[in-house]
């Protein structure tokens, strides 16, 4: 219990940073489909961010992890761990830096933005530094710093938004040059206030450890990068194979429309800051698998509560972006799911990382890639945007049984089955009630949000009666106890 109330802590700071961060960052969706000129040019942002995405997985080539698994060994010395994974990351992204301005053209010209070569140089520049930033920023999760970690995420999101702020309403540059200008400076700016908390102190530069960093981490490049194809294929595949002259403007709308589910995707990165630190120093202590299995558990009851949140009060989330844009809200339901199931897939991986079998991560990813690769190739070209979600619906639910099928026979551990099934009946249960009603009973707004509202207490009352008591929560749990 004493490990969940850590994991239960660190996941607070981190949720109120990333939920904070991603609910400031939720201003600028509005704020682009309010003044950029059409929902083609939001395409062009929503397009970028997603090779940028995709290149960040290649360019920190699962150092990342890498550095939790070595620096919790006790045969290697932490601060060499730690100077080794940084000078690496610090030389590679430089070199890619340099060769990104070098070849700007080029390289703008393949991804069709062959007019607009300053966009792909400072989106790919400023990846460069994200690239590097993740390994100082590993160090202070490492180091539990979790408050520090926490306030310089915050300071990029403020920094981005006051920029954005600056260019698109102050100085009304409707443009979206000024968009990638404003990522760039907010993330040079962050990172140079990392650097003197995070360089390293004490420790060498080991080509020996290196070797074995990369062994180990180099098969989770490939998990990583059929990973995150996985997540952004869609955006990045999207103009190539919609056939319809308004590709940029359809993605657009698709990519506005996802952000409107990111309240599941901000849940889910907060439980990742914290869980993947926490599993790896907690591998020695041999009840380790009843805490993974709670973890599992309360993700999957918690992310189940803000799917059912989301969707009954969609028609006033709506609002997040222009009306231009809500054609496509439709697919918000599909997104939450696919959140979901992305989670539990990602608790669902420690086997392998724990045994050192990251084969089977890169296995499942390859999977999941054709999976979405052959959906997208075949539908986008039929049903648009709907493909694109579809797909990624499809993929991480079936690499999520797989990896659930795979982990129980290679490392068993005991996940509640009965209530996550429970929940999980209980969620598509009253969904089922909120859409039967919806479709043909009511069609009042306000009158659906009230039955979406008796809904969700319902889960709470079932929730607090099975596994969450009132009378355990700090403060105003002595309120609750029996006498």
């Amino acid at each position: 219990m004493s490990e969940m109330k850590s994991l239960a802590k660190d996941t607070a700071i981190y949720g109120v940073s990333s939920i904070v961060g991603k609910f400031l960052n939720y201003l600028l969706v509005p704020l682009y489909t309010y003044v950029l000129k059409q929902t083609a040019d939001y395409g062009i942002v929503t397009n970028l961010y997603a090779w940028t995405a995709l290149l960040l997985v290649v360019l920190t080539y699962g150092m990342e992890t890498g550095f939790f698994r070595f620096a919790n060994r006790e045969d290697q010395d932490a601060p060499s761990v730690y100077k080794t994974a940084f000078l690496c990351l610090l030389t590679s992204s430089a070199v890619f830096a340099a060769l990104v301005v070098l070849l700007r053209q080029p390289i703008a010209g393949a991804l069709g933005y062959a007019d607009h070569a300053e966009f792909v140089a400072m989106m790919f520049v400023t990846v460069a530094i994200d690239a590097f930033a993740c390994i100082p920023f590993a160090y202070l999760r490492q180091q539990k710093r979790s408050l520090l970690f926490a306030g310089l995420k915050l300071l990029f999101v403020l920094l981005n938004i006051a920029f954005n702020l600056l260019f698109l309403v102050v100085l009304g540059k409707n443009d979206v040059f000024y968009v990638f200008l404003s990522n760039i400076l907010a993330t040079t700016v962050q990172t140079l206030v990392l650097l003197p908390f995070t360089l390293p102190k004490g420790g060498r530069f080991d080509g020996a450890v290196l070797r074995q960093m990369l062994r180990y981490s180099l098969p989770l490049l490939v998990l990583g990068v059929a990973g995150i194809m996985n997540q952004t294929l869609d955006r990045i595949l999207f103009p190539y194979l919609y056939t319809g002259a308004d590709a940029q403007a359809q993605l657009g709308i698709y990519g506005a429309c996802f952000k409107v589910a990111m309240v599941m995707m901000m849940f889910t990165q907060a439980f990742r800051y914290a869980y993947e630190p926490f599993v790896f120093s907690k591998h020695k202590d041999r009840q380790s698998v009843e805490a993974y299995a709670d973890a599992m558990k309360y993700y999957i009851i918690f992310s189940y509560l803000i799917l059912l949140e989301v969707i009954f009060y969609l028609d006033i989330f709506r609002y997040i972006v222009s009306s231009a844009y809500w054609e496509g809200l439709k697919i918000v339901p599909v997104v939450l799911w696919t959140y979901v199931f992305q989670g539990i897939y990602f608790n669902l991986s420690f086997w392998y990382k724990l045994t050192d079998e990251t084969k089977w991560g890169a296995y499942f990813s390859l999977i999941g890639l054709v999976i979405t690769l052959v959906l997208q190739v075949v539908f986008v070209p039929v049903i648009g945007y709907w493909a694109s979600c579809g797909s990624s619906l499809v993929c991480y639910f079936v690499i999520m049984l797989l990896s659930f099928f795979i982990g129980q026979k290679k490392a068993p551990i005991p996940y509640d089955l009965k209530s996550i099934g429970l929940y999980t009946m209980l969620t598509i249960g009253l969904l089922a009630v909120y859409y039967a009603l919806r479709l043909y009973y009511i069609h009042n707004m306000w009158l659906m949000m009230a039955v979406g509202t008796v809904l969700l207490i319902a889960y709470l009352a079932i929730l607090v009666h099975k596994d969450f008591p009132l009378s355990g929560l700090p403060v105003i749990g002595k309120y609750f106890k029996k006498p």
